[in-house]
């Protein structure tokens, strides 16, 4: 089971959370990935000065620009699926 935490505070809302958390919404519905992802948002994360979004996934922290979403769920989250079957 894979969890994502995606942050929904001020600085990553405005650049560009809910993008983020369409995409990945998306994405998990297109890929029948409900099963297998818990998939959620949060408050700050503290990492307000990074560039991008922050997101956590399994208590690791990334920041990614909204436009590349779809790239790290493809990149970074099914892999980590692909091992867990």
């Amino acid at each position: 089971m894979l969890e994502v935490t995606v942050c929904i505070g001020s600085a990553c809302h405005i650049k560009g959370a809910y993008n983020v958390i369409q995409t990945f919404q998306q994405l998990i519905e297109e890929k029948s990935l409900h099963d297998r992802i818990i998939f959620k948002s949060g408050f700050c994360m503290k990492l307000c000065q990074s560039p991008g979004v922050a997101i956590v996934v399994n208590g690791e922290h990334h920041c990614i620009d909204a436009e590349r979403a779809s790239d790290f769920f493809i990149s970074e989250l099914e892999p980590r699926l692909r091992k867990d079957i």
